[in-house]
């Protein structure tokens, strides 16, 4: 290589990254972000992102299945035994069982208030459901 093209290749190497940044800089402040017109808004997805995306983990489904039991009117005790039948037929969910636990008991303190919510404590996962009616009481 000649010492001419050496020379524009180093010139180009300090040059260019400094071209770039200044032109993306440039780019975004030229974007009306504030522009709420139909022409400017920018869209993610064509679904609705309002809607939670739904669990896919056994565990999750199984603690919004229970927690919309106790919301529909029955009894915690009921959903608890109904957890520690689940987990005792899929033993994977045992380690879960505390954090569904905990979750029915804040869910049974929201639906019948931290007294009434404790005379349904059963021994399913320990304490956990005692510890979530402890949390919220």
């Amino acid at each position: 290589m000649t010492h001419t093209a050496r020379r524009i290749g180093r010139s180009l190497a300090l040059v260019l990254p400094v071209v770039l940044v200044l032109s993306g800089t440039l780019a975004v402040t030229m974007v009306p972000w504030a522009d709420n017109s139909p022409s400017q808004i920018l869209t993610a997805s064509a679904e609705d992102v309002s809607v939670p995306a739904k669990p896919h983990a056994a565990q999750d489904v199984l603690r919004d299945r229970l927690l919309g039991e106790i919301r529909q009117g029955e009894e915690p005790g009921d959903v608890l035994t109904h957890l520690q039948q689940e987990v005792d037929k899929r033993p994977s969910l045992a380690e879960h069982c505390v954090g569904i636990a905990r979750a029915l008991g804040r869910a049974a303190v929201d639906a019948y208030g931290p007294t009434k919510a404790q005379s349904f404590a059963r021994p399913v996962c320990d304490t956990s459901y005692a510890s979530g009616v402890a949390s919220m009481g």
